[in-house]
């Protein structure tokens, strides 16, 4: 996917992240996609929610440094099939998201990297 994620301050403390953009296939199908997740503070991380009412956990990420960046990983089984996902942030505020799935309905690997706008 080719587009632009926002994250917007609620007043119940949480960040509602929004990813909207272009989204190619291997096979060279293209089409728009949009996905919404609520974002919590935690100790010693933070916790990923769905934009649903009420929320529902998708998962729960600790944060440790890795060298020069923080990074952090979950499990999230979304029966039949496994999210394996890991999150790193590094020094020039850009950061990483991999979800690897994998069962008998899905098979893939989402990798993003986010940048600032203009950076």
């Amino acid at each position: 996917m080719t587009g632009t994620a926002v994250l917007t301050p609620l007043e119940t403390g949480m960040l509602k992240y929004r990813e909207e953009g272009r989204i190619r296939l291997a096979d060279g199908k293209e089409f728009d996609g949009h996905r919404e997740y609520l974002f919590e503070r935690a100790p010693g991380g933070f916790v990923v929610h769905f934009a649903e009412t009420p929320p529902r956990l998708f998962h729960a990420i600790g944060i440790v440094r890795d060298g020069d960046a923080l990074a952090g990983s979950a499990t999230h089984l979304c029966t039949p099939d496994t999210y394996d996902s890991s999150y790193r942030f590094l020094a020039d505020g850009s950061f990483t998201i991999r979800h690897t799935v994998h069962g008998p309905r899905k098979d893939y690997l989402s990798a993003t990297v986010f940048r600032r706008r203009g950076k």
